[in-house]
């Protein structure tokens, strides 16, 4: 690992996306965090831009022959074959950052040999963190977590971010489906509901679409929290396009109500 240990690299993710968390805070529920719209119709707001910009530099001083890909300046490869990746989302959930909800995070993910191997999930509007490395464990504000022990469907927790999206890409009767197993269901999530899942105050959060900066952290973080992150089909990874966190004990059921 190029003489690093996945101590330092998770050492280095939480630092990191504590410092770019600072810098969106200075736009958080101000004049400033007001948005421009991309082509996608997406927002982009320019905390997003220099929280962006400031992970990018810390990784190039600190490991410059690693590669990044960032949602808002795209890929960046290495001086050679890098087996190492960095994924950055500097603000998952721009669409509440620029209305002042805090449930917004900055991500960053680590993969090495295509593996997503670290993450570290900061929400700083909370002053939470998620965290974790393979075989280190999971870690919320530096205390361990794990995931729910909930074994009753009926009885667990969904979380969401935008209920329509799920009409938008064709999955909507799956997600009537899954609404209608569980006992509560809640939206406004974003990569919060990742964090919810992990820290086991709700069992479920699920995306139909996700783009890989969406979610590099939760690959690394959610298994070591006893859990699963995936694609609705039981894939393990953040390369499947969509989201998919749950218990190891749910994952079955969850999967096969999905299903229909």
């Amino acid at each position: 690992m190029e003489g690093q240990s996945l101590q330092s690299f998770l050492d280095f993710a939480r630092q990191t996306a504590w410092e770019a968390g600072q810098i969106t805070l200075e736009y958080y529920q101000t004049e400033r965090a007001a948005a421009e719209y991309k082509e996608d119709d997406t927002p982009v707001t320019l905390a997003d831009k220099r929280a962006e910009e400031h992970i990018r530099a810390a990784i190039e001083k600190t490991y410059p022959g690693h590669a990044i890909i960032g949602e808002e300046y795209g890929e960046q490869a290495a001086a050679g074959d890098a087996t190492h990746r960095w994924i950055i989302d500097p603000i998952d959930g721009t669409k509440s950052f620029t209305r002042g909800v805090p449930l917004y995070g900055v991500l960053l993910g680590l993969e090495i040999e295509g593996v997503p191997t670290v993450g570290a999930a900061c929400y700083p509007a909370l002053d939470e963190i998620l965290s974790g490395a393979t075989g280190l464990g999971a870690w919320w504000n530096r205390q361990p977590c794990r995931v729910s022990d909930q074994t009753d469907l009926s009885r667990a927790f969904l979380a969401h971010a935008d209920h329509t999206t799920f009409q938008n890409y064709g999955k909507a009767e799956s997600w009537q489906r899954l609404q209608d197993a569980v006992y509560y269901n809640a939206g406004w999530c974003d990569a919060y509901g990742y964090l919810l899942v992990a820290t086991g105050r709700v069992e479920i959060m699920v995306d139909p679409a996700l783009k890989v900066w969406d979610c590099a952290p939760f690959g690394a973080i959610l298994p070591e929290a006893g859990g699963y992150f995936g694609d609705w089909k039981g894939t393990p990874g953040i390369h499947g396009g969509e989201g998919l966190g749950t218990t190891q004990v749910l994952l079955e059921e969850v999967l096969r109500v999905i299903g229909g």
